[in-house]
């Protein structure tokens, strides 16, 4: 029997994920977990990208004592952000996604290079900490001047590993730089905004063996883990689809990137797929649950949350996609401006944030059947919000759509799929 490792972190947590065939089914097993999150550094927000690190390779130790024999490792992890080196050296710090730097640069990148340009060139939806931005941060930092190389964070943790350099298609087009028609770097982009192009060479597609770590081959996975995730959801068909954790990622398979002015308004993102473009919206997602459980009730376990949700009596929303929900000092005040204080519960404020999320993904959905002129009947959800039967049970409510849950590790599955493909 062939065993494949698939390292799957998220900007909470992170999990090692042992895959093989067994009955022409795909078995996995949990061998290793370890907690994630960005930390305060200098009044930034930042990664410990070598704690990451660590944790990878740890959990490729405990996987090797269960599957001393594995065919290959893999590794996904969210878009957007990167590290920059200097030869071997990392140029610190590995800045965190919802750090505010990017926002005096957002103005002056669409001074140069409107939004509806970018939009028109690269279908990538508007987001205040996309790549495009924090790079220019960077440029007026001096940061790019030092760099002679640019790693996508799981690029950086496989070169780490086995010593192979690679650009990584799917994650690449999270960065906003990404041509919707060629699937390369934008260079009249690049060149607009003076960033260094030997930053940004050609891409590489899903399937790529990078080198190896104690021999065992290290492959390119769709390395932006929602890639990976819809590479793991078994659809009859096409779908619309939600990847469901820190964020709700609602999308659908098309054969291209949708790139007209409905799009843009509706600020639908094409991100790259293995065959396919991801056309899909960036919902807050669980980050609004899990803030305000952090802040309101540590101690209650999520079924508890949940149960404080149901027996509340609030019908109150608020808009889930708002910036003042990215990165607050407080999520419950947060909710409090967003609602006039009217929320006077724990249970109030998480049955807020249940509604909120039910009713974004309602919009998102009718935004999209109009962008694609098709209808939908189903729509699925993976990951770990699918485990929530009450905000499944308002989706379905809310969207009319038939909602099937599957509380899969989705993008372990995709993941472990694509290296199977290979080895």
């Amino acid at each position: 029997m062939k065993y494949y490792l698939a390292v799957d972190i998220g900007a909470s947590s992170g999990r090692h994920m042992v895959g093989w065939y067994e009955e022409d089914t795909v078995k996995i097993k949990e061998v290793y977990r370890f907690p994630n999150g960005v930390r305060e550094q200098d009044g930034h927000l930042v990664w410990n990208i070598e704690q990451l690190f660590f944790h990878v390779v740890q959990g490729i130790s405990e996987a090797l004592r269960e599957f001393p024999v594995l065919e290959s490792i893999s590794i996904d992890t969210w878009g957007v952000d990167y590290v920059l080196m200097k030869g071997e050296q990392i140029i610190a710090p590995v800045y965190a996604y919802r750090d505010h730097r990017t926002e005096p640069c957002i103005s002056q990148v669409h001074d140069i290079l409107p939004f509806s340009k970018l939009y028109s060139r690269t279908g990538c939806q508007f987001q205040p900490f996309n790549t495009i931005y924090q790079l220019y941060a960077d440029k007026q930092a001096g940061r790019l001047e030092q760099a002679t190389d640019l790693l996508m964070i799981p690029e950086y943790l496989l070169y780490r590993l086995c010593g192979g350099k690679a650009r990584e298609y799917t994650n690449a087009t999270t960065t906003g730089m990404v041509n919707a028609e060629t699937g390369e770097f934008d260079r009249e982009i690049i060149d607009a905004l003076g960033y260094p192009q030997h930053l940004f060479p050609k891409l590489s597609k899903p399937g790529k063996i990078l080198g190896t770590y104690q021999n065992i081959p290290c492959v390119l996975c769709a390395t932006h883990d929602t890639a990976s995730a819809v590479e793991g959801i078994p659809m009859e068909g096409n779908h619309p689809y939600i990847s469901s954790g820190t964020w709700s990622l609602l999308g659908v398979k098309t054969e291209k990137p949708l790139t007209d002015q409905l799009s843009q308004q509706a600020n639908y993102s094409n991100e790259g797929g293995v065959g396919y473009n991801r056309y899909q919206k960036n919902i807050m997602g669980m980050w609004l649950v899990n803030q305000l459980h952090d802040e309101l009730c540590p101690e209650k376990s999520i079924m508890e949350v949940v149960t404080l949700a149901q027996e509340s009596t609030c019908r109150l929303k608020v808009d889930a996609s708002s910036p003042a929900f990215l990165a607050p000092s407080s999520m419950r005040k947060a909710f409090d401006e967003a609602t006039g204080n009217q929320l006077y519960s724990a249970g109030d404020y998480f049955k807020c944030a249940y509604l909120s999320l039910a009713e974004s993904y309602k919009i998102a959905l009718d935004e999209l059947e109009a962008n694609t002129g098709c209808k939908y009947d189903h729509l699925y959800i993976v990951g770990g919000g699918a485990k929530n039967k009450f905000l499944n049970k308002l989706t379905q409510k809310v969207t009319g759509k038939r909602v099937v849950a599957l509380p899969i590790e989705a993008t372990a599955l995709g993941n472990l799929k694509i290296q199977m493909e290979v080895l």
